[in-house]
């Protein structure tokens, strides 16, 4: 039985498991061919629903990455903003980012810093503003940038707008490049900037639309680069040219070579895969654990997931990657050999399976535990969500914590087993903690360890719901990556992500596809990342039929 379906069997826990839910069952037999996926018959007659994404406000990232492309500014104005909500796991969902006064103020504040840096440094200045007619400058300049900044053509009516305020100026007695600098600023607070705006039909309808060649260049460039689409791929957006197949691909893999991909590392794998909460751990002083250590482990994480967008690795090899990149304090703190420099070197782990892929390393092992002991609680339950989408209900209110260890002979397990004595906790414990047990290895910050601190004996071991055991994190890493859901887990995260929505359960079978169209042209991230940008859920979004006239 795989982990996924035994997640079923599991009383009191699959109440918060939308996945659970829709599965209609255990898997069919089919005798001549081996198991069936209920859901590929399931989806064979439902039809799919691309869903809708509310008009989605730039977050802090995506902010700054677009004033850098549109003005070379690398000042990070965000820093100041309030910080963004999360929904569904990520910092850009779209239903979580409010606007508020403050935000508002900090947003004209910026635009007033960005134009006066951008114009003294010559960026905008792309003509000259006669001091008698301005006018013919400011309109090729304000169109040109209202065009960038809006990630579509402007009309002519926005730009006599822009232009007036040259207008304006000349009224109050000042120069004109005074108004030009008061229509870029209006530019940078407008709602086409701060959003990126999707248009429903003229005709109200919930039917499932699809979204323009630019809106979809937009969807594009910010899931890829966290930014504002280039010229290459507006141009071909303007040119009607972007939904043809082979344009489509060569765009997504040109912008995948482009430096500006770091993005998906910093803000889709950090998020995924914890990266960013490394900066908040603060494990007790007795480990050892200080600043360089920490941005060691950080680029450690950063560089493998690079690869992953670069090279030719499945995606679920990122559970048992057989590399990894340390310098000489990460080696140390690991028991490896020494590299000899303190740049981050790409070294093989033959000889070490336990470090191969994501369980071996420091910062996922840091911020799943606590700051004085290791918590198979939260890293079981992180397997669970990240990896499996699994993740348990919250703990009832009444739930108690770990028992102190009065016996110091007592190995975490044994006092594990006491807190699921209790039935109330005892369901989702039975799922969470084993897969946790099987980094009971690893000490709160990620250090190799056969004996826990108080001597008792370090016992990794584990067995799930169906009777799967294992014995350490080599065998217990094998299980997770041959879970039936895991393929499907990823690309639930991945689309998430995309979309600035949360998948949900009607998102299913766009889950399933999508999955299914990866792996079978290879599983590597390149293409998930295509089977999503192909997929009616990216393509389109369901539009919304007008309520009753008050």
């Amino acid at each position: 039985m795989g982990l996924g379906l035994a997640v079923l069997l599991l009383a009191g826990c699959d109440a918060s498991l939308p996945w659970a839910r829709v599965l209609p069952g255990p898997e069919a037999p089919n005798p001549g061919n081996g198991p069936v996926d209920p859901l590929d018959t399931l989806c064979r007659s439902e039809s799919r629903d691309p869903g809708r994404v509310t008009l989605h406000r730039l977050n802090r990232a995506e902010y700054d990455n677009t004033v850098r492309d549109l003005l070379g500014d690398t000042s990070a104005p965000a820093r100041d903003f309030p910080p963004d909500d999360h929904g569904f796991g990520f910092d850009n969902n779209a239903d979580v980012l409010s606007m508020s006064p403050l935000l508002m103020e900090k947003y004209s504040h910026a635009a007033e810093q960005l134009v006066e840096t951008a114009w003294a440094n010559g960026t905008l200045r792309t003509c000259e503003l006669d001091a008698a007619a301005p006018e013919a400058c400011a309109r090729t300049l304000l169109r040109t940038f209202a065009r960038r900044a809006w990630r579509r053509p402007v009309s002519e009516q926005e730009v006599a707008s822009l232009v007036g305020f040259v207008a304006l100026a000349r009224q109050h007695g000042d120069a004109p490049e005074v108004g030009v600098k008061l229509a870029l600023r209006s530019v940078l607070v407008s709602p086409h900037f701060l959003f990126r705006v999707e248009l429903d039909p003229v005709s109200a309808s919930k039917a499932p639309h699809p979204i323009s060649d630019l809106e979809l260049a937009s969807r594009l460039s910010y899931f890829l680069w966290s930014s504002m689409p280039d010229e290459a791929l507006l141009a071909a957006a303007e040119g009607g040219r972007l939904r043809d197949p082979a344009v489509l691909e060569a765009q997504v893999r040109r912008m995948l070579a482009d430096p500006k991909a770091r993005a998906l590392v910093d803000n889709f794998a950090g998020q995924w895969l914890y990266t960013r909460a490394l900066d908040f751990s603060q494990p007790e002083a007795r480990y050892g654990f200080d600043e360089p250590l920490r941005q060691a482990m950080r680029e450690e994480t950063k560089l493998l997931f690079q690869e992953f967008i670069i090279g030719d690795h499945r995606l679920k090899d990122l559970l048992d990657a057989p590399f990894t990149y340390v310098n000489d304090r990460l080696a140390t703190h690991y028991g490896l050999p020494p590299v000899g420099t303190d740049a981050m070197t790409r070294v093989s782990l033959e000889g070490h399976p336990e470090r191969a892929g994501l369980f071996g390393k420091g910062a996922l092992l840091t911020v799943t535990a606590n700051a004085d002991r290791t918590s198979p609680v939260k890293r079981g339950v992180w397997v669970l969500e990240q990896l499996l989408c699994k993740g348990p209900p919250p703990p009832p209110p009444n739930a108690g914590g770990l028992a102190p260890a009065v016996d110091p002979t007592l190995n975490i397990k044994e006092r594990m087993r006491q807190h699921r004595a209790d039935p109330t906790c005892a369901g989702c414990h039975t799922l969470m903690d084993p897969l946790g047990f099987g980094l009971e290895n690893f000490d709160p910050v990620g250090r190799w360890r056969v004996k826990e601190e108080g001597g008792a004996a370090v016992d990794s071991s584990g067995e799930l719901p169906g009777g799967k055991v294992f014995n350490g994190v080599v065998e217990m890493r094998a299980v997770v990556k041959q879970d039936p859901d895991l393929s499907a887990c990823m690309t639930r995260h991945l689309l998430s992500y995309a979309l600035g929505r949360g998948a949900e359960s009607a998102d299913r079978c766009n889950v399933h596809d999508i999955s299914q169209q990866a792996e079978s042209q290879g599983g590597r991230l390149t293409d998930y990342i295509l089977a999503i940008v192909r997929s009616d859920a990216f393509q389109q979004r369901g539009g919304e039929a007008e309520g009753p006239t008050p």
